[in-house]
């Protein structure tokens, strides 16, 4: 199958890289930083009540559920308020983790691959999460970077395609976007026009009940790339 475009756009998590060990660290270190600094807080909850927090923030404000920065340095906020500290404790809590969340381990294939595809084809990225790809050793290969707390609208809603193709001053059907949820990323970017690749890491069966195909499925960007310069 023939895919004719002009660049190519993104996923971060678990396209470019592995995230759950990333958050994981993440709250490690926010969690040591609280409990040097203010233990009686540290004493006070865990990633599962910070988590309950953020889901109750996300139903309170439906118009910033994809504000995952908002959603977490709000609930720090509230938690160190309900135990009795100083809202800037939980700001400086999110710093940490803010800090880890860039420190990212890359999939062995995206490194030469984005060497393979720079100059080719326009690059850009485009996150659900508050990962700042520009801020990592291959931050440089790309033009656009985008996230859903920055445009608004979290995949698979059309504005985040559309907001890709303003950036870029492209058509959608000029962008192939990259990623490994099949309904954010795929479905989502077939509905807005734009072409799509499943990156399907782990071997997952295609979820039927979507109604749509992606116009490609790797392994890896290795598998996209080979097939890009075919």
């Amino acid at each position: 199958m023939s895919l004719r475009v002009r660049a190519v756009c993104f996923d971060l998590d678990d396209t470019l890289w592995p995230v759950q060990p990333v958050l994981q660290r993440a709250e490690r270190l926010m969690h040591e930083y609280l409990a040097r600094e203010h233990p009686r807080l540290a004493a006070c909850f865990g990633p599962e009540e910070l988590w309950e927090e953020r889901m109750s923030l996300a139903r309170e404000h439906p118009q910033l559920a994809h504000h995952m920065t908002w959603l977490r340095t709000e609930a720090l906020r509230r938690l160190a308020v309900r135990h009795e500290h100083d809202a800037a404790v939980g700001e400086a809590a999110f710093g940490v983790f803010k800090a880890a969340r860039n420190e990212v381990d890359f999939y062995a294939d995206v490194a030469p691959s984005l060497q393979r595809l720079t100059g080719r084809f326009r690059l850009a990225t485009f996150s659900n999460g508050n990962a700042d790809v520009a801020t990592t050793p291959l931050g440089s290969h790309f033009e656009v970077t985008l996230t859903a707390e920055a445009v608004g609208y979290a995949k698979p809603h059309i504005e985040a395609f559309s907001a890709i193709a303003r950036a870029l001053s492209l058509s959608p059907q000029d962008i192939l976007y990259v990623g490994d949820n099949p309904q954010a990323d795929v479905q989502g970017a077939l509905e807005a026009g734009c072409r799509a690749v499943w990156v399907n890491r782990q071997g997952g069966e295609w979820p039927e009940q979507l109604g749509v195909r992606a116009d490609l499925e790797v392994s890896s960007l290795t598998e996209l790339v080979d097939h890009l310069h075919g």
